[in-house]
């Protein structure tokens, strides 16, 4: 029993690496910053004023394969909009190279973030990859997704369309 104690306090010590926060569906989305594949700095602070899509995924990742091509389309189709969609890498530290090679063969043309120490994961509270988390241009969290976006998601357009339009 003691054992099972220690191994649970030491997870929920290990998860909570970042202050812990609420995200909730019409509540600011928690402030997040990494760097991008060039080194910079970056943060969803800085993209105040925008529709950002937050998409978290990794190269080893076979649903995050499948739901790309489809945020690409996204991106082409409302970035005149406003639409800034984020591709969080949380693939491990070292793997650039296989990262920038992953965004090329699927003609990714959207900023990718690197976050190897999967912060984005216990601020957002994803349980996985695919995870995606949209947020409306006042920083309100609009739409959240744990698993693969499919284009015949009606609940990812129309959240969108609202965002874009400034509607709640």
């Amino acid at each position: 029993m003691r054992m099972l104690v220690a191994v649970a306090a030491a997870i929920a010590l290990g998860c909570n690496r970042e202050p812990a926060q609420r995200v909730v569906i019409g509540e600011p989305a928690p402030r997040y910053a990494a760097t991008t594949l060039a080194g910079d700095s970056a943060s969803t602070s800085a993209l105040a004023g925008k529709v950002v899509l937050l998409n978290v995924w990794a190269t080893w990742c076979a649903p995050c394969r499948a739901e790309i091509p489809y945020l690409q389309s996204l991106y082409e189709q409302h970035r005149a909009e406003g639409l800034e969609i984020v591709g969080v890498s949380v693939d491990a530290r070292g793997q650039e190279s296989a990262i920038t090679d992953f965004a090329k063969e699927f003609r990714m043309t959207y900023p990718i973030w690197r976050d190897p120490d999967e912060r984005v994961q216990s601020l957002y509270m994803a349980l996985g990859v695919p995870s995606s988390y949209l947020i409306d241009r006042a920083g309100i969290l609009r739409w959240r997704r744990l698993g693969t976006i499919h284009a015949s998601d009606t609940t990812l357009t129309h959240a969108l369309a609202a965002a874009l339009a400034g509607t709640p």
